[in-house]
């Protein structure tokens, strides 16, 4: 029997503005996969991943992560599970002035005692570590850097390194390569793609550019208008398909355009 990552049961989530953003969602993934959610801007991407990282609270129906429905344990429980969740945003939440070594750090906060977590704010702990998960993002030279000297694509990757440190058993990712070019998108999502697989990790990335999301994982979510419209293999994501999701676009698919050029 295969571990449930998440599962949504009749979700529907709406902001405090009243506007909703989920509608009647039923879907659920496993541990292991890699899932790509695709759709116009609107849709309802970003508010599904921080469903999923427990950031969000469902106004209807129910959700389950890891296996635990998270509004039904106790907070120091729901700390515990939030631990094992990566999520990787789209702007990274970093200080300026923080060092490279030291945000990537950040990532074991949740697992670490806090004796530990305070000590890692004011030296490093590790050094091989956070080395080691920038070097697969060709980014090991900048380790002692400020963060304020780095571009926009280059912060997104030691957003990547944070997650790829911590080691969660669910990664996610929120539009995580949309300031780099393409050559540096591949190379990031490939990290992503082989460190889930390697611990069998579940992988669920929202992604703007169809060209990366159809080429790298091997099962698609389409959103649209906070509903899902497909959850397909990759291969039976047609083009018509596609011109469908993003009719709201004028029919022009979005693809990896010419971002932050390193």
């Amino acid at each position: 029997m295969k571990k449930i990552a998440f599962s949504f049961d009749q979700l529907s989530f709406s902001h405090t503005n009243g506007k909703e953003a989920l509608k009647n969602i039923n879907i659920s993934a496993s541990a292991g996969e890699a899932i790509a959610i695709i759709g116009s801007s609107g849709s309802g991407k970003t508010s599904f991943l921080n469903l999923i990282a427990t950031s969000l609270r469902p106004s209807l129906g129910s959700i389950t992560v890891l296996n635990v429905n998270p509004w039904a344990i106790p907070k120091r429980q729901l700390q515990n599970l939030r631990s094992q969740i990566g999520l990787v945003h789209q702007a990274a939440p970093i200080p300026p002035r923080q060092r490279v070594i030291t945000a990537v750090l950040a990532g074991r906060l949740g697992q670490w005692p806090l004796w530990k977590s305070l000590l890692s704010l004011i030296y490093p702990v590790d050094i091989a570590g956070p080395q080691s998960c920038l070097q697969k993002l060709d980014l090991a030279d900048r380790l002692f850097d400020r963060c304020d000297r780095l571009s926009g694509g280059q912060l997104q990757r030691v957003g990547v390194a944070r997650v790829l440190y911590q080691r969660p058993n669910l990664l996610l990712a929120d539009e995580p390569v949309s300031a780099m070019d393409p050559v540096l998108s591949d190379l990031t999502i490939s990290c992503l793609i082989e460190d889930a697989r390697s611990r069998n990790a579940c992988l669920v990335a929202s992604l703007h550019a169809v060209d990366i999301a159809l080429r790298w994982f091997p099962r698609i979510v389409g959103l649209k208008d906070g509903e899902v419209f497909f959850d397909l293999p990759a291969a039976e994501v047609s083009e018509s398909l596609l011109r469908e999701l993003y009719a709201a676009e004028r029919g022009v698919l979005p693809k990896q355009g010419t971002a932050d050029l390193e």
